[in-house]
This record gives C-alpha cells, structure tokens and sequence, in this order.
C-alpha cells in the first residue's frame, strides 16, 4: 500500500514540475517581430449554424491590414443565417468568399469535410484554419508567420485563451487545460521527436500550403473525430517540424457558456487526451480524486499535506500559463473534479448508444 502511494506521489510531483515548465516557457505568440517577407494567407472558416458568431470573427479579420489575404467561409448545410450574413460581408469586400457545402460524403466528419473542401479553393502559400467561435487580434498573422519562420515550421497551432461568462462554464471549460497542461510538455511538441509527444487544437492551425496539399491531413483524417491532435501527430512522423502555444491575449474564445454544453462537448474527444485510451482516462481520475486521502491513510500526514500543495500549485501554474482566473479555479477545484467524471461517464454512455451528436449530427456512426 505504502509502495502504491509513493507511486502516487511521485505521479503528483512529475504533474507538478510540467504544469511548472509550462508556465515559465511562455509559449505564446511573440510580442516582438520583423518579417521578411509576406507570405500570401489563406483564412479558412467551416461554419455551422454560427450565425451567432461569425458577424464578430469576420470583424476582427477585417481590422487585420495584412497586404496579400483571402478569407473563405464554408457554409455547412446551415439551417440558421450563417450563409446570408457572409454573403453580406462578401458584397462589401473583395476578399471575403462564401463557398456553398456540399452534401456529407458517408465516411466524413462534418468538419474534415468542410477544411478539405476549403483547401481545394484556397490560393494562398498559407493556409490558416479557424473555428467561427474564436476572435483574434490584429496582429495574429504577423505573428504567427514570424513564429513559423523563425523555427522553421510546417504546422502552428494555438490553444484560445477561454472567456467563461458563467459559473457552469467556470467549472468545465478550464478542465482540459488542466488534464493537458499537467500531463504534456508544450515545448516538447516542437522539440522532441516523439510522436506521442503531441497536442493541437483545432481552432486554430497554420499550414505551410505545398505540404498541406501533398499530405491533404483532412482527408487522410476524414473519420477522426479529434483530427487536430491525429495531423499534427502525422506531421511529426514524417519529422515536419510543429508546435503548439496557448493563446493569451492574441486568439481567445467562448467555447462553452453553460456546463451542460461543455460537458457534451468535452465527452467527444475526452479519451483523446490519454491517447484514446479509456483505462488510462479512468485511472487519471481515479488518481488524482482519491490521491491525497490515500496519502494520509497510508504514507502519512506529511506525505498527504505535501501533495495537497501538489493540486494547489498545479492550479496555480496551469491558470497562470492559460489566462485564466487563479482564485476561481482552486475555489471551483473539488466541483471540477465531479464534472471531470461527469464527462467521463457521458463520454461512456454515448459511445455506447452510439449517440455522440456534434452541430446536430451523429458522429458515432462515422468510421
């Protein structure tokens, strides 16, 4: 019993030091940059029913003065205005573009169509991929692109910094953060070569056009319900340099307002963060729930008291790197963890009735 705890606390201080890492690398898009030269951009949305956000991104892309840019919206068999308002925005500049869906092929996530259909429009020697939900600063491609050339890349990707309006947002929505900045190393993904080293986010990804088009990732990932994370593991097979930052003030977004949102959506990729493993996602929660009260049955007091500093510091460290509120999240720590299950056994329950809807579809059904 005593050998497992040491285990255990081992398994804390490891969390502990890679939550550290992540937070003084700072990996975050530079302040400071210089470009050499200016790369022609591709902006490329798929839209859903995101009447509700796209006015808002379209905006903000508007406010972007970068001299060789295209934006190409795909409206995806909408039921609400989404194709009406960009059609709008099209009408007034030249470099906004509407491209009409085309019905689901059988085989196809929704969204992996979507990207591959607008690839096959795209002109620019960089092809960059957002979710409508996101709003971005002025400066982003600047950055971005100066990013990319400075480290050689053929693939950026950046996590958003979150708004969470609500206290129910408050509780889900800083969960996969924490699973994520506790377990990887973000510097990891562009400096090792291990492909399991690997995370990305799909609201935002930077590809170098030439290799996009030989590889075409969407369709080689048609099925994949998490595609960001299974491309940008491919890209580090074939040893093309990648990298994953967080957003801070450059690229933020409100994924999920209400926690019964965030919980549906979460429970569709959740066992991707332990590499699609459900035993490995069991045993994280099972951990890292009833850790410091197995410490203190069977190793102690001292070694229990230490590890609470453990999941107090881990807070700490993944709230700061991620812009997120320190006090909120330890005061919301112990409702985090029961929402944690609470997407475990939804993730459980749909894939078992083979029920997982995404944006009105049944994603389950796709192999």
């Amino acid at each position: 019993m005593e050998n497992l705890g040491n285990g255990i606390f081992i398994f804390g201080l490891v969390r502990l030091v890679i939550s550290f890492v992540n937070w003084v690398s700072r990996l975050y898009l530079p302040e400071k940059y210089h470009l050499k030269g200016h790369p022609s951009v591709s902006i490329l949305i798929p839209a859903r029913n995101e009447a509700e956000n796209i006015e808002n991104l379209l905006e903000d892309l508007l406010t972007i003065n970068y001299p060789s840019l295209e934006i190409w919206v795909y409206d995806d068999s909408s039921t609400d205005n989404t194709a009406d308002i960009v059609l709008k925005y099209a009408s007034l500049h030249s470099h906004i573009h509407l491209l009409e869906g085309k019905p689901l092929p059988d085989g196809w996530m929704g969204k992996n169509f979507a990207c591959y259909q607008l690839a096959s429009v795209a002109t620019g020697e960089k092809l960059l991929f957002l979710d409508a939900d996101v709003r971005v600063r002025n400066e982003i491609i600047e950055k971005s692109l100066f990013y990319i050339d400075k480290y050689r890349l053929k693939l950026l990707s950046v996590f958003p910094t979150q708004i969470m309006p609500t206290t129910g947002s408050r509780m889900v929505v800083p969960i996969m953060n924490w699973i994520l900045l506790s377990l990887l190393p973000l510097p990891l993904i562009r400096l090792s070569k291990m492909v399991s080293l690997s995370a990305a986010n799909g609201q935002y990804m930077f590809f170098d056009a030439d290799e996009y088009h030989r590889i075409e990732p969407h369709r080689l990932f048609r099925s994949n319900q998490v595609e960001d994370i299974a491309i940008l593991k491919e890209y580090k097979r074939r040893r093309m340099k990648s990298a994953t930052l967080l957003g801070a003030d450059d690229i933020y977004c409100r994924m999920y307002s209400e926690l019964q949102e965030g919980i549906d959506g979460f429970s569709k990729n959740v066992f991707q963060f332990f590499g699609g493993s459900r035993l490995l996602t069991v045993l994280f929660a099972m951990v890292t729930t009833i850790a410091p009260f197995y410490l203190f049955v069977f190793n102690g007091y001292i070694y229990g008291l230490i590890y609470l500093l453990f999941i107090i510091l881990i807070r700490v460290f993944v709230s700061l790197s991620s812009h997120q509120p320190v006090a909120g999240n330890l005061l919301l720590l112990v409702p985090q963890q029961f929402v944690f299950w609470k997407i475990i056994i939804s993730a459980f329950v749909k894939s078992k009735n083979k029920n997982l809807l995404w944006k009105g579809r049944n994603i389950s059904s796709v192999s």
